[in-house]
């Protein structure tokens, strides 16, 4: 099977067109991780500032401790939320990155099977053993790339649940898991 300039210069355009794409959803995940930063410090700053008025505010040790008290579940549901929204981005942006590695999986699983099938029909006489085990071969590793691709799904449903589950077990956390769902 020979690949003639056409077929070399059609499957390079493809490659770069993939890898076109695969940047610009790359960077559309760092613009949504630097929004999220910014607005974090952003929040963080005006927070900063409110806490520093009210602590000059403050008369006695009782006040300046529930003052404290005060001012710490929310930053733990700050925390919570920024975290969530974190992971959201992560997994949207590997999600979309996934689906596109996973369709070059899959046209390059049927050009080496089109290439496997063209080469053992092509084949001499006596070659049916080689043949064969070629077959088994390929067939053997798309049952491989099969099983890693569904590790990783479970292992990304997983860590998922354990985001989730970590976000409920947090107290007040209620209020933050919303927001964090609609980004």
């Amino acid at each position: 099977m020979n690949l003639t300039p056409e077929q070399i210069l059609a499957a390079n355009k493809a490659n770069l067109e993939t890898l076109a794409g695969l940047t610009s959803k790359a960077f559309a995940g760092v613009e949504q991780l630097i929004e999220l930063n910014l607005s974090a410090a952003k929040a963080a700053l005006s927070d900063a500032q409110h806490q520093t008025q009210s602590l000059m505010s403050v008369r006695d040790a009782q006040e300046l401790l529930a003052l404290q008290s005060k001012m710490f579940q929310p930053l733990a549901e700050k925390a919570v939320a920024y975290n969530r929204q974190l992971f959201d981005i992560a997994q949207h942006t590997g999600g979309q990155i996934g689906q596109v590695v996973e369709g070059q999986v899959g046209q390059a699983q049927a050009a080496v099977e089109a290439l496997v099938k063209n080469l053992t029909q092509n084949a001499p006489a006596g070659t049916e053993a080689a043949s064969q085990a070629l077959k088994a071969a390929v067939a053997a590793g798309n049952t491989a790339l099969s099983s890693v691709q569904k590790a990783v799904q479970q292992a990304n449903e997983m860590l998922l649940s354990n985001v989730n589950q970590m976000a409920q077990a947090m107290p007040g956390t209620a209020k933050a898991s919303p927001a964090a769902k609609k980004r």
